[in-house]
């Protein structure tokens, strides 16, 4: 496909980058070197992505959630985001929502021509009950992904918020979005392996997108997460931490507070004048 040949992201790296020809150290050495270009690429987008915090967090403020959607790497990104929102920022697990072309089957396995399926998108949304009020994140390296474009179509319809999340320049997901997040990566260490430099990218825009949300939503007390969920023997420690740092109180009354509080990190706070 003439198209898909043309996109940064398909370029062979430098002539002299074999990696079958390096040692393990160099080949480690020269990943690393081109890992880096990832932070860039999201520097170069940093405008957008800011842009696209301040629409979600808006949609989220009048009832609204945050749907990620995406095939193969990118989708798998997307729910893992999701899935690490609840214990994070303590939001239900409808809040922020992961959908990947192919369903759950697909987070494990390849599941073939599934991201080439422009319908399923629809679908698959309107099977979560994707509404009018929510935000639609699209996440694709080519920014041609078949799947994205349906979903972000559909959603446009709805009057929904869209962003896209593509790793390319004029990718024809941006058209179609409100936000249009273009972090260019440029060629990948193995030609076309947008799982490296592109997925470290998206996975970086996802991090910030959740957790700039967040942060807008009054989710956080300075850097702390303070609606954390401590559900376990690690989780519970790092709560009580939280409070004596917050409150500068002592571990015993931190942890006093935590238990009247039903392990509640806001609540302990709140109960230590915080």
């Amino acid at each position: 496909m003439e198209e898909l040949r043309n996109l940064a992201t398909e370029q062979p790296g430098r002539a002299d980058a074999a990696l079958d020809r390096m040692t393990v150290p160099e080949l480690v050495a020269y990943m690393n070197a081109r890992d880096g270009e990832a932070v860039q690429a999201v520097y170069g987008a940093r405008e957008d992505i800011a842009r696209a915090i301040e629409l979600i967090a808006g949609r989220m403020r009048l009832g609204g959630r945050l749907f990620y959607i995406g095939a193969g790497t990118s989708g798998r990104l997307g729910v893992l985001d999701a899935s690490e929102c609840p214990p994070t920022f303590g939001v239900d697990e409808a809040t922020v929502q992961g959908v990947i072309a192919g369903g759950d089957r697909a987070l494990r396995h390849a599941v073939e021509g599934a991201e080439d399926d422009r319908a399923a998108a629809a679908a698959d949304l309107a099977g979560r009950g994707f509404t009018p009020a929510d935000t639609l994140v699209a996440i694709s390296a080519s920014g041609r992904t078949p799947y994205c474009l349906g979903a972000l179509e559909y959603a446009a319809k709805l009057g929904a918020a869209t962003v896209s999340l593509a790793c390319n320049r004029g990718a024809p997901m941006s058209a179609l979005a409100n936000v249009a997040i273009e972090a260019v990566t440029g060629s990948e260490a193995l030609t076309g392996s947008t799982r490296l430099k592109g997925g470290s990218a998206q996975k970086m825009v996802l991090n910030m997108l959740s957790t700039g949300a967040m942060v807008q939503l009054g989710r956080v007390h300075g850097n702390e997460m303070a609606d954390m969920r401590p559900t376990n023997e690690k989780l519970r420690e790092r709560a009580v931490n939280i409070v004596m740092r917050v409150s500068g109180a002592g571990r015993e009354a931190a942890e006093l507070a935590l238990a009247a509080a039903d392990w509640s990190v806001r609540g302990a706070l709140e109960r230590l004048g915080c």
